[in-house]
Parts: structure tokens; sequence; C-alpha cells
């Protein structure tokens, strides 16, 4: 008797899921509308995402201020704090000072993070790394930053290296404790699995250990540029000519309360765009991962 195979339906692209061999599963059209009539109608729900509640405040926060509700003096209109940044940056201001911000960021960042990886990955992989960073990275992580601040100005003086090395103390502690809680929170089985099928030890951390401990690195990067950010805050408000600390200090001085609010209205944008560049990088190199969507 002959065989009779039947092929699978057509499935419309983006539609039909795939089951283990690679085929495409049937699913009713009715299911698969309702699956993109929900994902449009969060969309409409939420047409700006994560940036609704930001724009939602500030928009209340103008309305109260044309009606007279919040002074000027405490509470300048979001459109006066945009209009007092354009008058900075055209005198010529607001520019210089960002850089130099930036710069001790850039650089801070790029010291801290590369200590708290280092020490991380022979904390995790090592257990005399465990040993000997461990119990210092605890101490360090229970000193606040504005705590170090007068010690390292005794140590390096009031130049660039200290607020530099401040902006490295913020972001290399919690690369390290995030790092070292990810690659010894890595599922035992698959590091066993992995030995089993003759896995040298370079392949067991490429394959095993990198992968696993990937999501818990992007939470350390988080927390890295938040705290970096805190740093530079802490560095460019005490003892600094320039920067936009500094910036937010001589307009404290001079009751210039619309200039403050710039300063902090960057510092603000400064870590929502972090916050951003890691969500990003989650997308691109957490693709294999699965993960809840929220509803």
């Amino acid at each position: 008797m002959t065989e009779i195979s039947v092929a699978p339906p057509i499935a419309e692209s983006g539609a039909a899921p795939a089951n283990r061999q690679g085929r495409e599963v049937f699913q009713p059209r009715d299911v698969r509308n309702q699956t993109l009539f929900g994902a449009l109608r969060k969309r409409l729900s939420w047409p700006l995402g994560i940036y609704t509640t930001p724009v939602a405040i500030l928009i209340v926060w103008e309305i109260l201020s044309e009606a007279g509700v919040l002074s000027d003096t405490y509470a300048p209109a979001p459109t006066t704090i945009v209009t007092t940044a354009v008058d900075l940056w055209k005198q010529g201001v607001l520019g210089p000072d960002l850089a130099i911000s930036l710069q001790r960021a850039g650089i801070g960042l790029a010291i801290g993070l590369t200590v708290g990886i280092i020490s991380g990955v022979l904390g995790g992989l090592l257990r005399s790394g465990e040993y000997a960073l461990n119990g210092l990275v605890q101490i360090l992580n229970t000193i606040p930053l504005l705590a170090v601040l007068p010690l390292m100005i005794v140590w390096f003086g009031i130049g660039e290296l200290t607020k530099v090395l401040l902006v490295s103390f913020g972001a290399g502690v919690p690369m390290y404790l995030n790092l070292f809680a990810a690659i010894r929170g890595v599922d035992q089985g698959l590091i066993e699995m992995a030995r089993t099928t003759g896995a040298g030890r370079w392949r067991l951390v490429t394959r095993v250990l990198v992968p696993g401990a990937l999501p818990g690195f992007l939470v350390g990067l988080r927390f890295s540029l938040a705290y970096s950010i805190l740093g530079l805050v802490a560095a460019e408000t005490v003892n600094a000519d320039s920067g936009i600390g500094f910036l937010i200090t001589q307009a404290q001085t001079y009751l210039q309360t619309n200039q403050v609010f710039v300063g902090l209205a960057i510092y603000s944008v400064l870590g929502l765009f972090a916050d951003q560049f890691v969500r990003l990088l989650e997308r691109v190199l957490l693709r294999w991962r699965p993960s809840y969507e929220a509803t």
C-alpha cells in the first residue's frame, strides 16, 4: 500500500511557530489575529514605552508652571529649562562643561569596568581569587562614595585623578559583585554535562560559563553605569572648576535655579541613555535566551 504524505499547510510570514524538527505547526487564523491585535493594542496603549511616565510628568509640570502653581524660583517649567540650556550652549558655557564631564565619566568607567571584570572573572573562576578579592570588595561595597571622597582628596589632591578614580570606584564594585555572582550561579548540571562530553577548561569557560554569566554581566553593567554617574556627581560638586557639577554649584551660589535644573536634566538624560544602551545589548547578546514577556 502506497503511503501518501500530506505537505504541511503554508503559513503566513511570522505567524506559525515551528516544532522541534523545524516544521511549521498549523495555527488557526483567529489565534494569529488575536496575537497580532494584542501586540498592536499594547503598542497603542503605551506608544512611548518606558518614556511614557517621564513625558507625562513633564507635561503636568509644564501645565502647573503655566498655571502659576509652581514658581520659577523653585521649579522652572521644562520649556524654561530647555531655553536656558540652549542659551548656555550658545554662550559657550554648557558645551565645554559637558565635554569635560563626559571625558571624566568615560575614562573612569573604562578603568572601573576593566578592574571589575578582571577581578570578577578571577574571583568567580578561582577559589584563590575569591579568597583574595571577595572580602575586600564586600567591604568597599558598604562605603558610600561621598565618604571616600575626602580620603581621595588627601591622597591624590583635588585634580582630575581624584575625580576619575571616584567614577572608577563607583563602576568597578557593582561590576565585580554581579559578575562574581553570575559565574557562581551558572547551572552545575550544564557544567557536569560539558565535562562528561570531554570539554576542556577553555571550552567549558567559553561555551558554558560565559553564556551563562552574560545576563548577570549585563545587570552589573547597568549598575556600573548608574553608579559611575553618581560618582561623577560627587566628584564634580566638590573642589571642581569645570564640568556639569561645577555648573550646578555655581548656579546654586547665585540662586540660578534654572541652571541647576539644566545640570540635573543632563545627569538624568545620561542615566536614561545608559539604561537604553544596556537594553540594546541585551536584545543583541541574549537573543538565544527566552525570557518572560510581560502582558
